[in-house]
C-alpha cells in the first residue's frame, strides 16, 4: 500500500487507532540498521517497563538498502511496534516527520537507532518532563572526540543559525527529546517540506529545557553522514531559518558603494592638485574581478533562496511511504 506525506494529515494517528493511548511514543528513524536496531528496540522496551511506562515504538526505515525492514517484521511479535518504509531515502529530517505523524502517545520520545545516546538517560529526561516542561532535549556535553575543524565550523554554524533569529537553536541540542502531545501536533501541522527539525523545534516555542548527555561510541557500522549530506542540512538550516545572508549584501554594497565614492573623490582632488598619474591597470583590473566575485556569490545566495521556494511552491510531499508494518502485541 502507498501512502504520501497528506494522506498521513488526513488521518491523524491518534483518530487510526483505538488502541489505550500510550504513556510514551517512540520514534526511531533508522537507515542501513540492521546491525543495531534489535539492541536498540529492546533496550527501549527493558527502559521502558523499568520506569513503568506504557509505550509503543515507530521506526521509520528512511529506504534503507539492507535488511532493516525485514529485521523490524520479525521483532513485532515481541514488541509493539510499528514499522514505516519509506520509497527512498529521504533523509531523517523526512524521517522524524513521518514518524511523528504516527505516534498518539501521551508524549513522544525521539531517539536514534544507533544507541549513541545511552538509555539510562532517559529517566533523567523523563523527570525533567514531569516537572511541568513540554520539552526536554539531549545536549551534547562535549566534542572532546571531534577533530578541532569539525568543531570550529559546528559553532561557527550554530553562530550563524542564531545570528538575528528570533528563535535561536541551543548549540550541540540532539534531535533526542521528548516532547508533550501538542508540541508533536505543532509540529505535525506544520506545511513546510524543506525541513530543519532542530529549527522546527525551537520555532514552535513551548516550555523548553536541555540536558547533558554523555554520547557512545556507535556499537555497529558507521555514521551515515556524508560530508555533502551535513553541507546540505547546515543549507537548509540557514535559508529556512535566517534572512540575514540576504540582507547582508545591502551592508556589503552600502559599504563598497561609499568606498567607491570616497575613491572618487579622492582622484579628483588628486588630479586637480597634481596632475594625473599612468593608470594603475592592475588595481583596476584585481578591483573588477573581485567585485565580479561578490556579485556571484551574492547571486548564489538568492539562488539557494529562490531553490526553496521553487521546492517549496511545487507542493510534493516530504517523503512517500512504500510500506508499513503493525504488529500486534501488547503494550
Amino acid at each position: 500500500m502507498n501512502y504520501s506525506e497528506q494522506s498521513l494529515l488526513q488521518f491523524p494517528a491518534a483518530l487510526q487507532d483505538t488502541d489505550p493511548q500510550p504513556d510514551l511514543s517512540f520514534v526511531i528513524p533508522a537507515y542501513n540498521e540492521s546491525e543495531n536496531i534489535q539492541n536498540t528496540l529492546f533496550g527501549i522496551s527493558e527502559e521502558a517497563k523499568r520506569l513503568k511506562k506504557s509505550f509503543e515504538i515507530i521506526v521509520v526505515d528512511d529506504g534503507s538498502t539492507d535488511d532493516t525492514f525485514d529485521r523490524l517484521i520479525c521483532l513485532g511479535d515481541e514488541l509493539p511496534l510499528s514499522a514505516i518504509r519509506l520509497s527512498r531515502n529521504f533523509g531523517k529530517e523526512q524521517a522524524m516527520s513521518a514518524g511523528l505523524m504516527r505516534t498518539c502517545g501521551k508524549a513522544v520520545v525521539i531517539m536514534d537507532a544507533d544507541l549513541q545516546e545511552p538509555l539510562s538517560t532517559l529517566q533523567c529526561l523523563i523527570e525533567r518532563f514531569e516537572q511541568g516542561y513540554d520539552v526536554v532535549y539531549a545536549v551534547r556535553a562535549h566534542r572532546d572526540d571531534e577533530s578541532q575543524l569539525k568543531r570550529f565550523l559546528t559553532t561557527g554554524f550554530y553562530r550563524l543559525l542564531s545570528l538575528g533569529s528570533e528563535c535561536p537553536v541551543p548549540p550541540n541540542a540532539r534531535d533526542y527529546r521528548i516532547m508533550d502531545r501538542r508540541v508533536v501536533e505543532a509540529l505535525v501541522a506544520l506545511p513546510e517540506r524543506n525541513k530543519f527539525m532542530k529549527g522546527l523545534f525551537s520555532w514552535v516555542g513551548f516550555k523548553s529545557c536541555g540536558v547533558p548527555i554523555e554520547l557512545r561510541s556507535r556499537q555497529a557500522g558507521s555514521s551515515k553522514f556524508s560530508l555533502r549530506k551535513l553541507f546540505k542540512l547546515a543549507l537548509t538550516g540557514l535559508t529556512a531559518f535566517s534572512d540575514w545572508p540576504l540582507r547582508i549584501w545591502t551592508v556589503i554594497g552600502f559599504i563598497f558603494a561609499s568606498i567607491s565614492m570616497l575613491f572618487s573623490f579622492w582622484i579628483v582632488i588628486k588630479t586637480l592638485l597634481w596632475g594625473v598619474d599612468v593608470p594603475g591597470f592592475a588595481t583596476t583590473t584585481t578591483a573588477i574581478f573581485f567585485l565580479g566575485g561578490l556579485q556571484l556569490i551574492s547571486i548564489g545566495v538568492i539562488g539557494e533562496y529562490l531553490s526553496r521556494v521553487f521546492s517549496e511552491v511545487k507542493q510534493r510531499p516530504g517523503f512517500i511511504i512504500a510500506e508499513e508494518y503493525k504488529s500486534n502485541s501488547e503494550i
